[in-house]
């Protein structure tokens, strides 16, 4: 009996940092029943070191590489390097939260509890072996990112926002857990791995192609494809913006996960038909997000449809279908997690009570106000509009030549044309903040040094590592050399 306890334990060793993580989120639900407004910080402190810590473990392999549940959870280097950047992400959203939201009285307990949670699921997606596993891991990000998006009740885009997302949140689940069903339906297994062996041998896969359209169908919602995206310009928009920083991140680098491991991992052998549904979805998206950004004078609304762009070049990279053009989107979704945070981290460094810094003309002689904060902007908008030697530029750059490589020329074509196109409305923040004069009073500098400390931190790693990408491009291929 000892033997047997010992094995079960030795062999739950993978899980250990989501089991950390999940004890955590636990304990800090308890602790704050116990904690005053006034001791708040206490949750906020010690959520930052789970998130830490989680992440340390990681890095250093505590636990090792392996399978859990009989191969429902999978730990692998894709699993460690995903986990890592949204770890580090999660952390960053509670940091620009903590002062942006006690300034609104709106900061609560639950806040980084949520968060904690909503990570986990991420974790768990990211693991998926077993479609079970993947509807588990996306229903608990989804929950408490309905919960986060809604925080502020008196607020009316804010509550909207949270009812809308709830509503085509669910749809997308729907649709995503119908495909599941019919793929167990023509292959009578939940694993992906079963659902790999068994689709190559079906003889008629109709029902397996219909679950197909499904799945990937449940993928772009989450994603945000076009011309599945109507959510994102609303939620984003409404939701106080260190949430819409959160919801932006990490859960497109989560939802590629998912969409390695349902695509790849358990319908490879039809990779024919979801690779044309994805070189569809890519192309349609990066039209449709860089033309409707052109027109927005909202910033929020612009990153918004920035964001389906952006979605529209990952899938570049999994639309080839092969191993560079794995390691070529998931190295795209960790530069966009962090590209995304920075962006919407200028809106929270310059926005104060009262003032929400969500309009691209509240940028307006940026420069002659405060030169560096002008300096970070830059960074983070050059990066996004791909200009080297920014993250940006290589990330765009890889996915191109993993098309090129996979014979999808023409998406490539398209793909450089609409960087091109989504140049201009980046450049335009660039062109208000150092050439058009201020536009209103001019507001106080902000008390707090963490956002600050936190932004430049986060804007410059976009050129330190579009100068030393190569390590990082490294560390993507070989999460998918085996």
């Amino acid at each position: 009996m000892t033997t047997s306890t010992m094995s079960t334990s030795a062999d739950l060793l993978p899980l250990l940092p989501e089991l950390v993580l999940l004890g955590g989120a636990f304990a800090l639900l308890m602790l704050d029943l116990f904690l005053d407004h006034k001791r708040r910080f206490v949750t906020q402190v010690l959520a930052l070191a789970v998130l830490v810590g989680v992440l340390a473990m990681i890095a250093c392999g505590v636990g090792g590489h392996g399978t859990v549940f009989n191969g429902m959870f999978v730990r692998d280097a894709m699993a460690d390097l995903s986990k890592v950047v949204i770890l580090a992400t999660s952390a960053v959203s509670l940091l620009y939260a903590w002062p942006y939201l006690r300034e609104r009285q709106l900061y609560q307990g639950e806040v980084p509890v949520l968060v904690l949670f909503a990570t986990a699921g991420m974790m768990m997606l990211v693991s998926a072996g077993n479609m079970v596993m993947v509807y588990l891991g996306l229903e608990l990000l989804a929950l408490c990112s309905y919960a986060l998006v809604a925080l502020d009740r008196d607020n009316v885009p804010s509550t909207e926002a949270g009812i809308k997302y709830i509503v085509l949140g669910s749809l997308a689940s729907g649709l995503l857990l119908y495909g599941m069903s019919l793929v167990y339906g023509a292959t009578g297994s939940l694993d992906l791995a079963a659902i790999h062996a068994a689709s190559a041998q079906a003889s008629d896969r109709t029902l397996l192609l219909a679950g197909m359209v499904f799945v990937v169908a449940g993928i772009a919602f989450k994603l945000g494809a076009a011309p599945f995206h109507m959510w994102l310009p609303d939620v984003y928009h409404g939701a106080p913006t260190p949430i819409t920083l959160f919801i932006s991140a990490g859960p497109k680098l989560a939802a590629f996960a998912m969409a390695y491991r349902l695509l790849e991992g358990g319908l490879g052998t039809m990779s024919e038909q979801w690779q044309l549904l994805l070189a569809g979805l890519s192309a349609v998206s990066l039209v449709v997000g860089n033309l409707i950004a052109i027109a927005q004078t909202n910033l929020k609304r612009m990153l918004a449809y920035s964001t389906v762009s952006h979605i529209g070049f990952l899938l570049v990279g999994l639309a080839g279908g092969d191993e560079r053009g794995y390691a070529a989107s998931l190295f795209y979704a960790i530069s966009y997690a962090v590209m995304s945070a920075a962006a919407f981290g200028s809106i929270v460094v310059l926005s104060r009570q009262g003032f929400e810094a969500d309009r691209i003309d509240d940028f307006k002689g940026l420069n002659a106000r405060n030169p560096w904060q002008a300096g970070m902007v830059l960074c983070v908008m050059a990066s996004l509009a791909g200009v080297p030697p920014f993250l940006g530029f290589w990330a765009k750059l890889v996915v191109l030549g993993a098309a090129v490589q996979a014979g999808l020329v023409w998406l490539a074509i398209l793909g450089v044309i609409c960087a091109v196109i989504g140049a201009f409305y980046y450049l335009r923040v660039i062109k208000v903040m150092y050439f058009d004069e201020p536009v209103g009073e001019l507001h106080p500098p902000r008390t707090d040094r963490v956002v600050p400390v936190v932004f430049g931190i986060n804007a410059l790693a976009l050129l330190v590592l579009g100068i030393f990408w190569n390590p990082l491009m490294a560390w993507c291929q070989y999460a998918f050399a085996g």
